[in-house]
């Protein structure tokens, strides 16, 4: 069985065929999915789907390209929805400067209020960063000063040298569909060398549709075509892949364990 941890069943792309999505899925030995929310009026659909569907969870947090809409947004908002059921993490949230959609210190901010919550409730923190690698770890590394926390950085892209720094923190690192595109070199030896208690495998539907996918919509069935690829890079079998990478998953977002429920 294998972990979509994240996808967005609430984007175009999915949301119009959502029951047929899920369904092409578990055909694929998809048991479970991590249902990201991006801004906070996605919040009651993402866990709407979440609540409704026995197999997948929710997170509750903001995206960098929302930050600006979300400047204002409280700390006690975001730590109210966290108590709903079936929300297992928190995010994403990170930091973006390739877009640059919102100002770069409201990035920070709001990273830093996501990070505080993730630390007050021990859900995992699901992060996203792109060209912001520096800010990124300086951050990581001044919060977790502050007091430990759970977190993973999803869809990674980034140097080896980031990924060296973030795993010595203690996060783990999920792969996503552009580990099989051919100029994902870089990337592929990066996923080679993970250490298997700290890799998971993701989607980011209806985005980056793996190899043999490309051009189509993303759906989280194609998450088996991804770790394909990984276990071939790693020199191991699906099964064991899929079978460690379940098991990552439901220790990092330890809630998926009793029903999604705030303890």
């Amino acid at each position: 069985m294998l972990i979509d941890s994240h996808c967005h069943l609430e984007y175009e792309g999915l949301v119009e065929d959502q029951d047929g999505v899920l369904e092409r899925a578990r055909a694929a030995g998809v048991g479970g999915f991590l249902n990201i929310s991006t801004r906070q009026s996605e919040w009651d659909r993402v866990v709407g789907t979440a609540q409704r569907e026995r197999d997948v969870w929710a997170s509750v947090g903001i995206h960098p390209h929302e930050a600006d809409a979300h400047e204002d947004l409280g700390r006690d908002v975001l730590l109210k929805a966290t108590e709903a059921e079936k929300v297992v993490g928190i995010g994403e949230t990170g930091l973006d400067y390739y877009y640059d959609k919102s100002d770069r210190a409201v990035q920070q901010d709001l990273f830093r209020m996501h990070i505080g919550v993730a630390r007050d409730t021990g859900l995992p923190l699901i992060i996203h960063t792109r060209d912001a690698e520096d800010d990124t770890a300086r951050i990581l590394a001044e919060e977790k000063e502050k007091g430990d926390f759970p977190a993973l950085i999803h869809c990674f892209t980034a140097s080896a040298e980031f990924g060296e720094k973030v795993l010595a923190m203690g996060l783990s690192i999920s792969i996503s569909g552009i580990v099989t595109f051919k100029n994902a070199k870089d990337l592929q030896a990066v996923a080679a060398e993970v250490p298997r208690d700290r890799l998971l495998v993701e989607t980011d539907s209806p985005f980056l549709a793996p190899v043999p996918h490309r051009g189509k919509p993303c759906e989280p069935a194609f998450v088996r075509n991804t770790a394909q690829f990984i276990a071939d890079l790693r020199g191991e079998a699906l099964e064991d892949l899929a079978s460690y990478t379940t098991r990552n998953f439901h220790a990092l977002f330890s809630r998926t364990t009793n029903g999604g429920a705030a303890a």
